[in-house]
């Protein structure tokens, strides 16, 4: 078997070495106007690439001067001929030619456009960039740069944060297996599973229509559920030694029962995935493709791989002599929430809700950089842009208008943009600039909003909705779009998904839940404790970011909306937490129960198997996401604490407090299921039920004979 893996592995390698370069991002919008006015650009105007990325030199005179007065007029003229020269410029734009200075003088910008992508845009165009300016600065200028031109030079996940978060980990692994051969095999197994993955998706990537971004969301998952499915083999195969066992009947029994969980626990989680497909963005739909593939990988390697590899240290996996855990703490606590359990229902529901109610006050959007820290240039070249020419001159509207049904294209675009300057929240527009055939023209519209401003958001809904008042008797038509427009496209998107995702995901998952439980109370509770926790989640996310409590703690530079695709990334990958955990403490009370255990016996039973290792995997699971706080990236940084967050929720609130409480309540009834259902249920055993018939030893003999 760990040569079958190893097989696999140097395939994967070779074929991720001889794959082609991972194409751009290719991110679309379906069915949203934003998107079909991109649509309509790449038909008319064949030349531009809508997608291509830019930048901003935005030059600010000293106190009392002006930028057209010498010699900052010259330091400016010369840092556009200076950025006019690099290889991948497409366009400069003069901000005396083209009007781009401030109406009182102290400063002017210039836009830079590339010929390629954001992506694409190298270091050597951004060091071009960083050199203007620099030149700019001396001859007394203040110059700073921004734009999507910059996003791709700053360091990424994956840094000093990440591999302390895993050093975390491994303290955490060892101090609860007391073995440093078990933590290390956990670790192992995962990063290996992580390898497979990613290098399959890298060389799938251009006959699957794959990115760089696809694979992220498979990285983060298949780390995270990697090291929990190993961890609860592990931790059954030393439980069932301590009982006295051999090590080949703990190595089967651990895979008949704690890895029958672990293919149950991936099924939620794939299904969760797989759900993302009902948000209807086909970036999100690969995202959550590749990340089932790799907790399919995950799955595959604790069923397989592990168990071979403990056939090889039997021994070595098993605590050292006076550092095995009892589960002494974890059947105490059980007796405590069986003393009283309304009190703990009542307090661990009131937090929760308390937590979750600032959720009510949701905001999606997409900040830009605004919300990068004041000591970033992008930071600084935006302030400055809004304080000379106003707020909305960091996210202006494109309009593009279709005029092959106008008597005369030119004098209907021109009363369009008329009509359009005059609308209530628009600064001003833009010249028309019109396509090669003389049909189709573009032009900026400047609210007087920030892009985040809920303001704009109205203005962009005002515009479509008075569509037919500003195109009447002209023959045209017209889309708007741009970056401000695309970003409140896919807020509205996503949170119009939100409700159908979560009724997908947590319907199938309760069946599943019903045939692993046989029960019907216990996954509808599952359920209901998971939606407390992402909501409360959610609550913590809009205290910190849009409302700014602790925002200093954790390196907020600015409060605002919440981005767009948080909520789903959060819903998706804390459910297949949660139901991991469920699954995992929830299967050995099943277990107990089902050979006799009295319910609140069963209870106690499953907390002192399964709390110190289910503890230890929300511990690892936090360490590891707790590591993207640090980030400077805004997403990261929203994504690390909202996933933290929620697993210490979850976890520690839900899993260890709440289940408890209501299956003490429940008693007996908490395992009730019809016999009508009981019969067309498929029978999974997840509980070792067969080992009563049929040992282990058995099973091991015939396959020897």
């Amino acid at each position: 078997m760990v040569l079958a893996w190893l097989v696999v592995l140097a395939g994967v390698v070779v074929a991720g070495l001889a794959a082609p370069p991972v194409p751009d991002d290719d991110f679309s919008i379906p069915g949203v106007e934003s998107q079909q006015a991109f649509d309509v650009l790449r038909e008319r105007f064949p030349g531009i690439t809508a997608d291509a990325g830019g930048a901003t030199v935005v030059f600010v005179a000293p106190a009392g001067e002006r930028v057209t007065s010498e010699p900052y007029r010259a330091a400016v003229e010369a840092a556009v001929r200076q950025l006019a020269g690099g290889a991948q410029v497409a366009m400069v734009a003069d901000p005396f030619e083209g009007g781009t200075v401030s109406g009182d003088g102290s400063a002017a910008y210039t836009s830079v456009s590339y010929t390629v992508t954001a992506a694409r845009v190298t270091d050597a165009s951004r060091a071009e960039l960083a050199a203007a300016a620099a030149a700019a600065r001396a001859s007394g200028l203040t110059a700073d740069v921004g734009g999507s031109a910059l996003e791709g030079g700053g360091d990424g996940p994956g840094g000093t944060a990440e591999l302390i978060a895993v050093a975390l980990a491994a303290v955490v692994l060892v101090v609860t297996l007391g073995s440093l051969v078990a933590a290390g095999l956990s670790l192992l197994t995962a990063l290996l599973g992580v390898a497979v993955s990613m290098l399959s998706i890298l060389a799938l990537s251009d006959a699957l229509g794959l990115s760089a971004t696809t694979g992220t969301l498979a990285l983060m998952l298949g780390l995270a559920v990697g090291i929990d499915y190993a961890l609860f083999v592990v931790s059954r195969y030393r439980e069932e030694r301590a009982r006295g066992l051999a090590a080949a009947e703990a190595v089967a029994l651990a895979a008949g029962t704690a890895g029958s969980a672990v293919a149950f626990a991936g099924l939620t989680v794939m299904i969760a995935l797989a759900g993302l497909a009902v948000v209807g963005i086909p970036m999100l739909t690969k995202m959550g493709l590749t990340a089932v593939a790799a907790v399919v990988v995950a799955v595959l390697i604790a069923l397989t791989l592990v168990p071979a590899i403990l056939g090889f240290v039997p021994d070595r996996v098993l605590a050292r002599a006076g550092k095995t855990g009892t589960g002494a703490g974890g059947a105490r606590w059980a007796r405590f929430v069986l003393r009283r359990p309304v009190a703990v229902l009542t307090l661990g529901v009131v937090l929760l809700g308390a937590l979750a109610v600032p959720a009510l006050g949701l905001q999606l959007g997409m900040p830009g950089d605004e919300a990068r820290p004041a000591s970033t240039t992008q930071r600084r070249a935006y302030d400055a842009l809004a304080k000379a020419f106003g707020p909305g001159f960091n996210g202006p509207l494109m309009v593009v208008v279709d005029a092959r049904g106008a008597a005369d294209p030119q004098a209907a675009v021109t009363a369009i943009a008329g009509r359009v300057a005059g609308t209530a929240g628009v600064v001003s527009v833009s010249p028309p600039v019109f396509n090669d055939a003389g049909d189709t023209a573009i032009f900026d519209a400047v609210p007087s909003t920030s892009p985040t401003d809920e303001a704009t958001k109205d203005l962009v809904r005002d515009l479509r909705a008075a569509r037919p008042r500003l195109t009447a008797g002209t023959g045209a038509t017209f889309q708007v779009s741009g970056t401000t427009a695309v970003n409140i496209d896919m807020a509205g998107k996503i949170q119009g998904a939100l409700l159908p995702y979560l009724a997908t995901v947590v319907g199938l998952a309760v069946l599943v839940l019903l045939v692993v439980f046989r029960s019907i109370l216990v996954p509808v509770k599952a359920a209901l404790g998971f939606l407390l926790s992402v909501l409360a989640a959610l609550g913590v996310l809009v205290l910190v970011f849009q409302r700014g409590y602790g925002a200093d703690l954790l390196g907020v530079a600015q409060t605002g909306p919440i981005m767009s695709a948080v909520p789903i990334f959060l819903v998706g990958i804390v459910f297949g937490l949660a139901m991991d955990y469920e699954v995992f403490l929830v299967s050995r009370m099943r277990e107990a129960y089902v050979h006799g255990a009295p319910p609140r016996q069963a209870i106690e039973t499953g907390f002192r198997h399964s709390t110190r290792v289910v503890a230890a995997a929300a511990l690892i699971m936090m360490a590891v996401f707790g590591g993207f706080i640090s980030e400077q990236d805004q997403f990261i940084k929203m994504i690390g604490l909202s996933l933290a967050t929620a697993v210490l929720l979850d976890a520690f609130v839900v899993r260890m407090a709440i289940v408890p409480a209501v299956l003490a309540l429940l008693g007996r009834r908490a395992w009730w299921l019809p016999r009508r259902f009981d019969r067309m249920l498929p029978q999974v055993d997840v509980e070792g039920r067969t080992f009563e018939e049929r040992p282990p030893r058995a099973i091991l003999d015939v396959g020897t004979r």
